[in-house]
């Protein structure tokens, strides 16, 4: 059952979640809180039981949330690898489901798994569906006035939160005007993507397109095909000149 402290959202998760540094189990629960501190996907709090707390070193430093209350900040050392400021505990809180559990930082640690599958950036949002379908909608992307897209066979990406992506066949996308980079970043729910820039006569549009080559299990659909941002570039669905959105949240791929 949910609760809330002003814009806190706290409920018990059910996968099992560990997290790991330098190779070695730190906590291993299958009774985990999902903590909404951000409004886009939760943080997991394990119980202290649950929590290899030798492995645990307070700094004497406290950290204050208004919503969570105090909370003890511990270097985390383990496997020979250390993570100052890797986690928090809270003995007491206000928002008493959260007293007697860890948090640990996401980035702080080396792994994270739900079950036995490995999680990328943030956990899973148990609210947030991503949706892949095939189309036979024309869409058309524009960059400068110049066509550096056009396909009758996209597929569709719906995800909660953000606006529709199309992708689109590598055969589709005039791959010449497209510069490859060394950018990349991950989605929980899709994976690692690289990207493309686009130079259209003398200007250089960067990181405009992007790509899953092996997108995690539920986004294989997408595997190879190529996007672009919709906020950056004239996408024409059907002939019809689609709005700009303005992204908000936790990944914009």
């Amino acid at each position: 059952m949910a609760t809330k402290r002003g814009r806190v959202r706290v409920e018990p998760g059910a996968k099992r979640v560990r997290t790991y540094l330098g190779g070695v189990p730190v906590a291993d629960t299958v009774a985990p809180l999902l903590v909404w501190e951000k409004p886009y996907y939760p943080t997991y709090y394990f119980p202290a039981a649950d929590v290899r707390t030798e492995m645990l070193v307070p700094d004497g430093e406290v950290r204050h949330s208004p919503s969570r209350g105090d909370a003890a900040v511990h270097t985390v050392a383990a496997g020979g690898r250390t993570a100052p400021g890797g986690a928090l505990y809270y003995a007491d809180s206000p928002m008493e489901e959260i007293g007697g559990h860890y948090r640990f930082e996401w980035g702080a640690m080396d792994a994270w798994f739900e079950e036995d599958e490995e999680v990328f950036v943030h956990p899973r949002d148990p609210y947030t569906r991503v949706d892949i379908l095939p189309s036979s909608r024309r869409v058309r992307v524009e960059i400068d006035g110049v066509t550096v897209a056009d396909s009758d066979a996209p597929r569709l990406l719906f995800e909660t939160g953000l606006p529709v992506r199309y992708y689109l066949p590598k055969p589709h996308v005039r791959m010449d005007l497209l510069e490859h980079t060394d950018s990349a970043t991950g989605c929980p729910y899709k994976g690692k993507a690289e990207y493309w820039s686009a130079r259209i006569g003398g200007a250089l549009h960067s990181d405009v397109a992007w790509s899953y080559s092996t997108p995690l299990p539920e986004s294989r659909s997408i595997a190879g095909l190529v996007s672009f941002y919709n906020e950056k570039v004239d996408t024409y669905v059907e002939g019809a000149l689609m709005p700009r959105p303005s992204s908000v949240g936790a990944s914009s791929t």
